[in-house]
């Protein structure tokens, strides 16, 4: 029995370690106010693979799968026949270089203490920084939801995260991702 007990531990433990070392999506998202998505049936899918641009074909792929699975769990029907509405998702990635700065004042003069300094004026050996460089990417879901009829943008949300390395799971991250980015679509709640 404590041996069950311990397993269950440990795997509770492994899942939160999992998921405390994926990245962290942020999901903004924007809608036109004046719309009534109640009326909205059906959706179809750009092309992702003309327009991959920064992915390769396996995340395209990834992308397209996650964003038809999350439409149709919202009760919308998939059509390439006059469809309502057009969903497109664009992916932007930066690399980017993060510094950070670390500095000890201790050998300048003493050092503050809440009741005031501690240590003498005179320098005591001058105070040090380093610096640290940190790679990452920056990476960018835009998917964007049209209306066929009007050509405008009805629906926009963005998810953004700090990609620290190749997730493990790729397939798994990018639905997830996608699913945080659809969670606020349509507007008011799902259309079922």
């Amino acid at each position: 029995m404590n041996i069950k007990i311990n397993l269950r531990i440990i795997q509770a433990l492994m899942l939160g370690l999992f998921y405390s070392c994926s990245p962290t999506v942020n999901v903004t998202t924007d809608y036109d106010h004046a719309v009534n998505f109640k009326e909205y049936k059906t959706f179809s899918l750009y092309d992702l693979k003309a327009q991959q641009g920064q992915i390769n074909q396996l995340n395209a792929d990834r992308i397209t799968k996650a964003i038809r699975s999350e439409m149709i769990s919202k009760g919308f029907i998939e059509t390439a026949s006059n469809p309502d509405l057009k969903v497109n998702a664009v992916t932007i990635l930066k690399n980017k270089t993060q510094v950070t700065a670390n500095s000890d004042f201790y050998g300048y003069g003493g050092m503050y203490r809440p009741y005031g300094y501690w240590g003498g004026g005179a320098m005591m050996g001058g105070a040090t920084t380093s610096f640290n460089t940190y790679d990452y990417v920056d990476g960018s879901l835009i998917i964007d939801i049209v209306s066929t009829k009007t050509q405008k943008l009805l629906w926009q949300g963005i998810g953004n995260s700090q990609i620290d390395s190749r997730p493990d799971n790729p397939e798994e991250f990018i639905a997830d991702s996608i699913k945080k980015i659809l969670a606020g679509f349509p507007p008011g709640g799902t259309k079922k």
